[in-house]
This record gives C-alpha cells, sequence and structure tokens, in this order.
C-alpha cells in the first residue's frame, strides 16, 4: 500500500494493527457514528425464534406451548441486542427481564438463553461489569424461585420441581459466560494499552527524530554561514582597497555555501527517502583537514594534534559536529584568531579539547544557545559528557568525553 496514503489517512491498515483484524464490539461502542450490528443481531433473532421452535417440540408436554406473548418475548429479548454497544447495561437487564418473563410463564429452555450471554458479553467488554454480573444473579434468582418454589403457582401446570443436579449445568452456563466476558474484557484492555504505548513510542521516536534533523541543520548551517558572515564583512571592507583579497574573500563564501548546500541536500534525501541508505557517508573526524582548510578562510588558524581514531559512525559524526560546533562559535564569539583542537583516546573514551586564547563574548560560562545545547545533547545520546566555559588563564574551552564503543540499549 502506498505510504503517502497510508499516512494520509492518520495511520496504518487496520490489519496491520497488533490484535484482532476483525473489528471487536468494543471497538464499534468507542468509535462515534459506529455501525448498528445489523448482521448479527439479525442472524441471532433468527437463531432464537427457529431454534425454541425445536425446543419446543422436544420438550412438548413438559413446558407450555409457544404461543404469541412468548414469540413476543424472544422478539423482544433478541432485537434489543441491536443496541447492546450503544446502551450496555439496559440491554443486558433488558434480556435478562425478558428470558425472566419466559421462563417464568413455562415456556421451553432453548436458545433464549443465549441473548443474555451476548448481551453480558457486551457489557462486561464495555466496562459494566457490575451490571452484567447484576443481571445474571438476578435471571438466575428468579430461576431458583420458579424451579423450587413458585412452580406450583405458574404454567404448565402439574410440572414436578427441577432437579437440584440442573442447578449445577445452570450454574456452570453463568460461570462460564462471566469467564468469557472478563476474559475478552482483559484482551481489550491489553491491546488497548500496547496501541498507547505504540503511539507513544512513535511519537518519541518523532520527537528525537525532529531533535537529531534540527540539531543536524544547526551544525551544518552555523559553521558555514558564520564563515559566510565573516567573509562577506572582509569582501565589503576591502571591495575598494584591496579587489585580490576581496576576490578571495567571495571565493571562499562560494566555496562554504556550496558545501553548506551539499550537506543540506544529503539532510533533505535522508528525510525524502527514510528507508535507503544515504548517498553520501556521514561526515567524521577523517575531514578535520577541510574543517581547518575552511576556518583558515574565516582568518581562524587551527592546530590539531593527536590523530583520529576509528570510531563507530555515529560517535564519529557526533565528535565532527563538535569539533564544527566549537570552531564556529570561535570564529563568532571570540576575539582570537587562533584556536588548538586536541585529540586523545585511552580506557575506551575519547577526549576531545578544543582552546582559544581569545576573550569570551558572553560570561555565560555554561553557554545557552543552541550550538553548546546541540553538542551536549550529542554527548548525551551516546553516553558522554560536556563541559564548555572559560579558562583560568583566559580564552575558552570545550572538552568532549565520548565512548569509543557503540553503547547498546536493552
Amino acid at each position: 500500500m502506498d505510504v503517502e496514503r497510508v499516512r494520509a489517512r492518520g495511520g496504518p491498515a487496520r490489519w496491520w494493527r497488533h490484535g484482532p483484524p476483525w473489528p471487536g464490539p468494543w471497538e464499534e461502542s468507542e468509535r462515534p457514528g459506529s455501525r448498528w450490528p445489523w448482521r448479527s443481531t439479525l442472524l441471532l433473532t433468527v437463531f432464537v425464534l427457529v431454534g425454541s421452535n425445536f425446543a419446543a417440540h422436544e420438550q412438548q408436554g413438559e413446558r407450555a406451548a409457544l404461543d404469541p406473548f412468548a414469540r413476543v418475548l424472544l422478539l423482544v429479548a433478541a432485537a434489543s441486542l441491536l443496541w447492546r454497544h450503544r446502551h450496555p447495561v439496559h440491554v443486558v437487564f433488558g434480556t435478562a427481564a425478558a428470558t425472566a418473563l419466559y421462563l417464568g410463564a413455562g415456556y421451553p429452555y432453548g436458545p433464549v438463553l443465549l441473548t443474555v450471554a451476548v448481551a453480558c458479553f457486551a457489557a462486561v467488554v464495555a466496562g459494566h461489569r457490575q451490571a452484567a454480573w447484576t443481571a445474571l444473579g438476578l435471571l438466575w434468582a428468579v430461576h431458583l424461585l420458579v424451579a423450587h418454589w413458585l412452580y406450583r403457582w405458574l404454567p404448565p401446570s402439574g410440572d414436578p420441581a427441577a432437579a437440584w443436579a440442573q442447578e449445577g449445568v445452570v450454574a456452570a452456563w453463568v460461570v462460564a459466560i462471566l469467564a468469557v466476558s472478563e476474559l475478552a474484557r482483559a484482551r481489550r484492555e491489553q491491546w488497548a494499552r500496547e496501541r498507547a504505548e505504540r503511539a507513544q513510542a512513535a511519537r518519541r521516536r518523532a520527537d528525537e527524530e525532529r531533535l537529531r534533523i534540527a540539531r543536524e541543520l544547526h551544525d551544518v548551517l552555523a559553521h558555514s554561514l558564520s564563515v559566510i558572515n565573516v567573509q562577506a564583512g572582509v569582501g565589503l571592507a576591502l571591495l575598494d582597497a584591496d579587489p585580490e583579497q576581496a576576490r578571495t574573500a567571495l571565493t571562499t563564501i562560494k566555496s562554504a555555501s556550496k558545501e553548506a548546500l551539499g550537506e543540506v541536500r544529503q539532510v533533505l534525501d535522508t528525510l525524502r527517502t527514510p528507508g535507503d541508505a544515504p548517498r553520501a557517508p556521514a561526515p567524521g573526524l577523517d575531514r578535520l583537514p577541510e574543517l581547518v582548510e575552511q576556518a583558515a578562510r574565516a582568518g581562524l588558524t587551527v592546530e590539531v594534534t593527536g590523530e583520529p581514531p576509528r570510531l563507530p559512525p555515529g560517535t564519529d559524526l557526533a565528535a565532527f559536529r563538535i569539533v564544527q560546533e566549537a570552531l564556529t562559535n570561535v570564529v563568532r564569539h571570540s576575539g582570537s584568531r587562533h584556536a588548538r583542537v586536541h585529540l586523545d583516546e585511552a580506557g575506551g573514551t575519547l577526549r576531545l579539547r578544543i582552546d582559544d586564547d581569545g576573550p569570551a563574548a558572553h560570561a555565560d560560562a555554561g553557554g545557552s544557545g543552541n550550538g553548546l545545547a546541540g553538542m551536549r545533547e550529542r554527548a548525551a545520546a551516546l553516553g558522554g559528557t560536556i563541559e564548555a566555559g572559560p579558562r583560568d588563564d583566559g580564552g575558552f574551552r570545550v572538552l568532549a568525553v565520548l565512548p569509543t564503543e557503540v553503547r547498546e540499549d536493552r
């Protein structure tokens, strides 16, 4: 099925969900404007009327013959099931009352008891357990009174009291109805919990993906736009005095903008084709020379010490973005034109230290902007830490500690 059409309808098709592939009675009752259960009610009505005729034939002479009043009671008990999803309490008491009148009048035992079972099932799965138990209890009490005491004054005349062994069968019938109903109710609640958990997990994944995309776009654009901004200022300042230097600044702007467009296009391609592999590999510490070159174009000299280790893709990307953002902050917020990047791997961790010697532009050492927040989020997602603040001897330092092994959530 087309993914866009599925999303347009607000979710996957019914048969994709965990649970029964058919619409249960509780689902119909929970949806406003749900369809009436015409087919099942019609089938039950026909079965009750026809089955009662066979029961009357088998119990001829033992129970009263079916007359118009008996057929009206059968019809009322069966037809009221049409409202079992919308008014389960009224229906369960109505079918119990109609069945009690039917049995009290001495009519044959038979499928009429099925109407009470269906009504009780619908009431329990809809959450009206007490009403269902009460209706069944009242029907059972009426049966006991009629079968063992009131039978002397009720039709058919001359019938004896029912055997007490028969009450065991009735009790088993009642217990079976309640057990099946409670089982269905428990399964319904379990499916509802699972649906809620899946929806919550989907929302959480969507929030995490939005955050990741926002962080990635910020890191890509902030660095390139900072370079462009600096070089644009240089070009404007030197346009008349030193045209050759202005040309160099414009060349740097062109190169930075082209790279930014390429990385943004890569992020957008990932969004458009979530199931496909990205067309280009994610950047990592192997691209540190490019960062150094870009920073040089912006007038920042970067000294790198230490060799980039082999890292998992996620850690490699995070390390690259942290260095990129730290250098971007130096370009934008520091008076220094010199920065140092030091890499050190030991004990299963990678330590990244980015220093500059210039005065911090803001007094807030912790940093409350999106850049430092994004670095902290990247490090926290991998189980690492970020420390950022002014040094005692002046300048600013960003220290990232990242695990070199992929953390698996169990």
